[in-house]
C-alpha cells in the first residue's frame, strides 16, 4: 500500500551578483514565480520562500539558507526545491554533500527542477 507523504516545502532562491552578469541568469522574482508555478501544480504546502539575493553560491554561510537549515532541524519543512542545482550552489562538493547526504539523512526530498533532479 503506497504512502502518502505530505511535503512542506521551503522553497530557495539565490542570485549572486555574478550569476546575474551570466547569459542564462534566471533573476528572483522569475524564479519565485517558476517555484510557486510548480507547487500549485503539485499541490505541495509553500512553508516558507528563503532568498539569497546578492550572495555568492560559493559560500553556503548565507542568511536564507542558514535559516533553511534551521527550519529542517525544527521539522517545519520536509522538502526543498530550488530552479536548478546551481541555486543551491556553485561549490559543486558542497552542493553534492546537501543535496545526496545530508538533505536524505534528515528525512527531506529536494528537487532541482530544470535539472530533474
Amino acid at each position: 500500500m503506497p504512502i502518502n507523504i505530505q511535503y512542506i516545502v521551503g522553497l530557495y532562491l539565490r542570485l549572486s551578483k555574478d550569476d546575474d552578469q551570466a547569459e542564462e541568469s534566471v533573476s528572483i522574482g522569475t524564479q519565485r514565480s517558476i517555484l510557486i508555478d510548480y507547487c500549485l501544480r503539485m499541490g505541495y504546502t509553500i512553508y516558507k520562500i528563503y532568498v539569497d539575493d546578492g550572495y555568492s553560491g560559493m559560500n553556503f554561510n548565507r542568511p536564507a539558507f542558514q535559516e533553511m537549515l534551521e527550519d529542517i532541524h525544527a521539522g517545519r519543512i520536509n522538502m526543498v526545491i530550488t530552479k536548478d542545482l546551481s541555486r543551491l550552489g556553485r561549490d559543486y562538493i558542497m552542493t553534492g554533500y546537501y543535496s545526496e547526504i545530508y538533505f536524505p539523512s534528515v528525512g527531506v526530498r529536494y528537487v532541482a527542477l530544470a535539472d530533474d533532479f
